[in-house]
């Protein structure tokens, strides 16, 4: 398969950060490492974007919708406790709106783009299964980040643990922005959106396992 050399340059970048993301975390400066996430995040984001084809004001239009209720999903959950629980962020996310990192509506926009556009590759013709596979695919990234996130200084639940209800929230949430991703953002791309994924689903699982 042959790849671009913008596509080719961006995947060996999401690799080269997060494999040295890990080793830094785990053997140099943890903390250091983990104050950089908001550069990883941003990395991540625009490469992904500078990889899509065809922009066009709907699909800037369903990036800002996901966007918007991954926002607005999170700050009723820091809030007042809905949808995913009682949490709270920590300071390494960067700059919070209503206690929510800005980050984290786009680690929603990237989380559906890339789960959704792995999914829709693999159901083609099923826009429903394809849709179930991107949020199985999503709370599977979130069941690994969950355990390293308070460890991290990402976010931290009452109890320590995340609740079943963060999942069921995780899922609802995550049901509404793949619906607006799979019938309204048309031709995704797939190749850098399973490097990406693989390379943060690596990530958190190998801090999982090794921290």
């Amino acid at each position: 398969m042959n790849l671009d050399f913008n596509k080719k340059v961006s995947i060996i970048i999401i690799w080269l950060f997060h494999l040295s993301g890990l080793i830094g975390l785990l053997y140099i400066d943890k903390n250091l490492f983990a104050s950089l996430t908001p550069l990883n995040l941003f990395i991540s984001t625009t490469l992904l974007f500078v990889n899509q084809t065809n922009a066009t004001r709907m699909k800037f239009f369903i990036v800002f919708a996901i966007f918007f209720v991954g926002m607005i999903a999170e700050i009723l959950g820091v809030q007042y406790g809905l949808i995913f629980g009682n949490y709270q962020y920590g300071n390494n996310l960067g700059l919070k709106l209503l206690g929510v990192p800005i980050l984290i509506g786009f680690n929603w926009v990237v989380l559906t783009v890339i789960c959704g556009s792995i999914s829709s590759k693999i159901f083609k013709k099923s826009k429903v299964l394809s849709i179930i596979l991107g949020i199985t695919l999503m709370l599977l990234i979130d069941i690994t980040l969950e355990p390293i996130a308070p460890v991290l200084d990402y976010w931290e639940f009452s109890g320590s643990k995340a609740p079943l209800q963060n999942y069921i929230g995780w899922g609802i949430t995550s049901l509404i922005t793949q619906t607006l991703y799979q019938y309204f953002y048309k031709t995704k791309e797939f190749i850098f959106s399973i490097n990406l994924f693989i390379a943060q689903f690596l990530f958190f699982l190998g801090f999982n396992f090794l921290a």
